[in-house]
């Protein structure tokens, strides 16, 4: 989930979307090519089962196979507790899950990659078992946010399906140019923006009195949060052995601006749907610019970036750009954020949530 294009285009001019100098294939001396790519394979341990407490086995859903009375019980509490929470909270929500929908393309996106692309569909390399296991994890967000909002009956889940059918047909485009080292920053962003959003969205669900729905998004966090770390370590370790042309592809990303997931998000009605829907997550402190600046920052400590050496002179330009840039896009925002006080608020209808207004 998401800096979305309405805050690349309104909060940071300075990065234009223009076509970059190409990296060089990814021929240094880290391999991507999986015939290198190898598993040590673990000796076997004993194995600890039902580890879970029984009080935390609830389901975060009703379960069908109940009597029709009880499923009726249970579905009609979850609507009690969904009662106090805002549109605004659901076209967030409802925009989160869209986001992780739009699966089938991600997976796409990945295995475009060169060197470490599932080349028959069911290979056995450490690459393509890694992005079938993540996509299969990722999937499941999807599923349980879906069928929890279907729950509510407060969103029109024929236009959040004929949303989804738009933006999997739509695709995306990242700019990773099939090369891993862009690749492999772009996901150690966006996962980690995914975690900041779903944390935040299970934050203001507690405040509002639905601990289930908190947990839920708690947990889809916590996934994201795992993958942002497998991510980074592959790029951690792009830094070890290649550090400049690891610097040149995390600057290069950079310029461009990471373009979120769900870009080309369209219902069939608003052509701006994507910009109102982050104008929204905004306002409401879901996902924001500063987060934006926060990952940026984040990502440049876990590096160890300012310290980097070994680079090129170029090299050394890329790292002064990077490290820079944190405290760049919050002054750019802080000027944004004063224009946008003067402005007079924008009423946008969702088709989301039966084309009810919310004010931008």
């Amino acid at each position: 989930m998401e800096i979305t294009q309405s805050l690349s285009t309104r909060c940071l001019p300075w990065t234009p979307r223009v076509h970059h100098r190409r990296l060089p294939p990814t021929t240094s001396a880290v391999s991507f090519s999986p015939i290198s790519a190898t598993v040590t394979a673990s000796p076997p341990r004993k194995q600890k089962t039902h580890s879970m407490p029984p009080e935390k086995q609830e389901t975060f859903l009703p379960d069908p196979a109940l009597p029709s009375e009880e499923f009726n019980d249970r579905v009609n509490a979850l609507r009690e507790r969904t009662a106090e929470l805002p549109d605004d909270y659901f076209v967030v929500l409802v925009g989160d899950m869209i986001t992780e929908e739009a699966l089938p393309t991600y997976q796409t996106m990945t295995n475009t990659l060169d060197g470490v692309k599932d080349e028959t569909g069911a290979s056995h390399t450490p690459w393509a078992i890694w992005t079938r296991a993540w996509t299969a994890e990722e999937n499941r967000h999807g599923d349980l946010l879906k069928n929890y909002l279907y729950l509510t009956g407060r969103v029109d889940m024929f236009m959040i399906e004929r949303t989804v059918q738009y933006l999997i047909g739509a695709g995306m485009d990242p700019g990773t140019e099939n090369n891993p080292y862009l690749g492999f920053v772009y996901t150690s962003f966006q996962e980690r923006a995914t975690f900041v959003s779903h944390g935040n969205t299970a934050r203001l669900a507690k405040e509002r009195g639905d601990p289930v729905l908190a947990r839920i998004c708690g947990t889809i966090a916590a996934d994201e949060k795992r993958h942002e770390l497998a991510y980074s370590k592959i790029v951690g370790k792009l830094f070890e052995i290649d550090p400049t042309g690891t610097m040149l592809a995390f600057a290069d990303m950079m310029k461009k601006k990471i373009t979120m997931p769900a870009h080309m998000m369209f219902d069939g009605e608003d052509p701006r749907l994507f910009e109102h829907f982050s104008a929204v997550a905004q306002r409401m402190g879901v996902y924001t610019a500063h987060d934006y600046a926060d990952i940026v920052e984040a990502l440049n400590e876990r590096w160890g970036l300012e310290k980097l050496e070994g680079l090129t002179e170029e090299g050394r330009e890329a790292q002064e750009f990077v490290c820079k840039l944190a405290p760049r896009i919050r002054k750019l925002e802080e000027r944004a954020e004063e224009r946008a006080k003067k402005m007079a608020p924008q009423a946008v209808k969702f088709s989301w949530i039966f084309n009810r207004e919310l004010i931008l």
